[in-house]
C-alpha cells in the first residue's frame, strides 16, 4: 500500500465568502475518484465569516466569574460558552468543553493563530464552522459536479489530548469518506478473530494531513490525499465521538 499526502501549493490567503473548492480546483489539476482534500478548519472558519472581534462581545456574569478563575479574556469565555453545551474542567490558562458539535476540546476550539490575515486587529478571534460536515459535503458536492470525479472531504482542527502532550491532528467534519472502520470480526496473521478493534481512520487520516500542513507559517492549509486504503463512503462527524453514557472519564 502507498499512501501519499502532498500539500497544495499557491493558496491564498482566505476570506469570508471564498469559494474553496475554486481554490482546491485552481491548485490541483489532477484530481482522479477516491481522492481525498483535507483542509485545515481555519480556511474554512473564515470563508464562513466565523470571525468576531472580542469588541463586539458582552461578557455575561457567569463569564466573568469563569474568566476571574481561569484568568482569561471575559469576552473570550464568554465566546467559549456560547459555543459550548457545558463546561468539562477549567483551570488557570486552559477551559475544557463539550462544544455544541458534540466533541471535548479546550476553549471552544476558538483561535487566534493565522487569523489577522483578515485585518490588524488583534481582538478578531475565530469560532469553529457552525456544521462541518455540511462544509464538506458542499465543497465535495461542487468538485465531483464540476470534474465528474468520486472524491472525499475532511475539515480538521488540532485538538490535545488528556493523557498525553502535544496537540495532534482530528477530523471534525467529512464527506464521502468513513469516519470509523469496525474490523471485529477480520482474522489476524494467526486466524484469531478481532474482537474489539474499530479505527478511527478519519482521524488517523487527519493526524497526518495535520504534519503535512504544519501549525504555523507554511500557508499549506490543503492536503491532497491519494492511496487511502479503505473505500469511500459516507460518514460523519458523530460517528467519532463516543457518547456521553459511555464516557468513563467524565
Amino acid at each position: 500500500m502507498t499512501l501519499t499526502l502532498t500539500s497544495l501549493k499557491n493558496i491564498p490567503l482566505i476570506r469570508r465568502d471564498d469559494n474553496l473548492a475554486d481554490v482546491i480546483l485552481n491548485s490541483c489539476s489532477d484530481i482522479q475518484d477516491n481522492d481525498i482534500f483535507v483542509l485545515a478548519q481555519k480556511i474554512v472558519s473564515k470563508a464562513e465569516g466565523r470571525m468576531v472581534n472580542l469588541s463586539d462581545v458582552q461578557a455575561s456574569a457567569k463569564a466573568i466569574e469563569l474568566a476571574n478563575k481561569t484568568e482569561k479574556d471575559a469576552r473570550l469565555v464568554e465566546l467559549m460558552l456560547q459555543e459550548s453545551n457545558e463546561v468539562v474542567r477549567f483551570r488557570k490558562g486552559v477551559i475544557v468543553v463539550e462544544h455544541k458539535l458534540g466533541f471535548i476540546c479546550a476553549n471552544a476550539g476558538i483561535d487566534h493563530s493565522n487569523v489577522l490575515g483578515d485585518g490588524d486587529n488583534k481582538d478578531v478571534v475565530l469560532l469553529l464552522p457552525k456544521n462541518p460536515d455540511n462544509s464538506a459535503k458542499q465543497i465535495r458536492d461542487e468538485i465531483k459536479k464540476r470534474t465528474n470525479k468520486n472524491i472525499g472531504v475532511m475539515i480538521i482542527d488540532s485538538h490535545g489530548r488528556a493523557w498525553r502532550n502535544g496537540t495532534v491532528g482530528v477530523c471534525i467534519g467529512l464527506s464521502g469518506i468513513p469516519a470509523v472502520i469496525d474490523e471485529r470480526g477480520w482474522k489476524d496473521l494467526f486466524g484469531y478473530t478481532l474482537q474489539a478493534t474499530i479505527v478511527g481512520v478519519a482521524d488517523e487520516l487527519a493526524a497526518a494531513a495535520s504534519l503535512v500542513m504544519g501549525q504555523a507559517a507554511e500557508g499549506t492549509p490543503i492536503v491532497h490525499v491519494r492511496g487511502f486504503p479503505f473505500p469511500l463512503g459516507e460518514g460523519s462527524l458523530q460517528e467519532l465521538i463516543r457518547p456521553k453514557e459511555l464516557d468513563m472519564f467524565r
